[in-house]
């Protein structure tokens, strides 16, 4: 037996680092996968928030529902998004919309509603201008 052991033992430590860097390669694109489908669902979310109010301001404003949906429908292309569905009920707008992700097979899709606030009973309130 010589110092660096049997032959058969001979590059034991060449496949145990190949077999870590691949497991380490291996959770880094499965990392980059995940961010990427977590990335696109922040976008889809926020395209939709912007795009709900976006229409739902044109409802308030008078405009029909197709008026409202295309500026629901602008405001979510300039998100980078895509308008699934859009529809109003009163003056409250609902809208989907989908975000490709870069390394994730589907789109993230988002919901949002925008509208007024139900009315709420307070009583008057009092307010003080100045000192005093």
């Amino acid at each position: 037996m010589n110092r660096l052991g049997s032959p058969a033992e001979r590059g034991a430590a060449t496949v145990l680092v190949l077999g870590l860097v691949a497991a380490l390669l291996a959770m880094t694109v499965g990392g980059l996968v995940l961010a990427s489908a977590v990335v696109a669902s922040h976008r889809a979310r926020l395209a939709a928030d912007l795009a709900a109010l976006a229409g739902a301001a044109r409802l308030r404003d008078g405009v029909a529902v197709d008026g409202a949906c295309a500026a629901a429908d602008r405001v979510a292309a300039s998100n980078g998004a895509g308008l699934v569905s859009c529809a109003a009920e009163g003056l409250t707008l609902e809208v989907t919309v989908a975000v490709t992700a870069a390394a994730w097979p589907e789109p993230a899709r988002a919901r949002a509603r925008a509208g007024p606030a139900a009315p709420v009973d307070l009583p008057p309130a009092q307010a003080v201008v100045g000192p005093g």
